[in-house]
């Protein structure tokens, strides 16, 4: 069973000028590997997905494995509510050299269960790469249920989950229903340190972006049984969880990146600029983490 751990960044898609900052991305891998970032998700919800063309989409993919070197796992966001554009961007993802492909359940459409076995079990059959499935419902408007990942992880190419739906209970849950090499990863920075003590192995943080070395830090003490120091860096971090979607994501993780000067904080429409309300409250959250430009 493939297994991925630590501290893996939802990466954020620096721009300049409406375009893809190449070199601002480049910087940023290398900056996240040197922090102990344990692997790398382009092209998630976080890297603005949603408003990146196909060409662009797979274009980042490249540009991040290239700059990861081989040094950690790089998991491509490749997930669609067309099946066919998932299927093209994990072909893409694979040519590139991706390690596997994070695919959500598809947003807008709301298939049913049936819809969700078809559509993965589509991917699954067709796909170059490990495929974990991306659960979140509060974007997607569906909710995979543990009986359809269960069947869906006969799959030998499904072999994990992000678990966004923000019910604890479902780690374990999963590995019940699932099984215990099934390869959890927490989708929710503020649940991390639950999800870990539940049995995840490691987490896709958004939260990475801006405290690598911290978050880091605390998904590897989880991981050591240290759960004292985790809950110590749990209360170091929180305000941080909680002010990077004080508004529209990743509008304020991209303003607290323009701070620490590894990008600017452009975003594309219809994601605006966070508020001045949320910018005081990204910097009083960055000021209690100890993060100082």
């Amino acid at each position: 069973m493939t297994h991925f751990s630590g501290s893996i960044p939802a990466l954020v898609t620096p721009f300049r000028d409406d375009r893809i900052d190449e070199a601002a991305l480049a910087d940023f891998v290398e900056w996240q590997i040197a922090q102990g970032s344990g692997g790398l998700v382009p092209c998630g919800t976080t890297g603005e997905s949603a408003t990146l063309s196909i060409e662009e989409h797979d274009h980042v993919v490249a540009l991040t494995v290239q700059a990861a070197a081989g040094r950690v796992p790089v998991i491509a966001g490749c997930g669609s509510n067309d099946t066919r554009v998932a299927e093209h961007h994990i072909a893409r993802a694979a040519a590139a050299g991706a390690d596997a492909a994070l695919v959500v359940c598809p947003y807008y459409n709301k298939p049913g269960q049936a819809g969700l076995l078809a559509h993965f079990g589509w991917l699954a059959d067709r796909s170059a790469l490990p495929i974990l499935i991306y659960n979140i419902p509060g974007r997607s408007g569906i909710d995979m249920t543990t009986e359809t990942m269960a069947r869906l992880a006969e799959h030998p190419r499904i072999v994990g989950c992000k678990e966004s739906t923000g019910d604890i209970n479902r780690i374990s849950e999963i590995r019940h229903m699932v099984g215990q090499d099934f390869c959890i990863l927490s989708g929710n920075d503020y649940m991390t340190l639950g999800a870990m003590a539940h049995g995840a192995h490691g987490a896709i943080s958004v939260t990475a972006n801006v405290a690598p070395a911290l978050n880091a830090r605390q998904v590897a003490a989880c991981a050591e049984g240290d759960f004292a120091g985790a809950l110590a860096l749990q209360d170091q971090l929180w305000p941080l969880h909680q002010a990077l979607f004080a508004d529209a994501s990743p509008g304020p993780t991209k303003y607290a990146l323009s701070l620490l000067r590894r990008m600017t904080a452009d975003t594309r429409l219809p994601v605006v600029a966070p508020s001045a309300t949320a910018r005081a409250i990204v910097d009083s959250a960055m000021a209690i983490a100890g993060i100082t430009p």
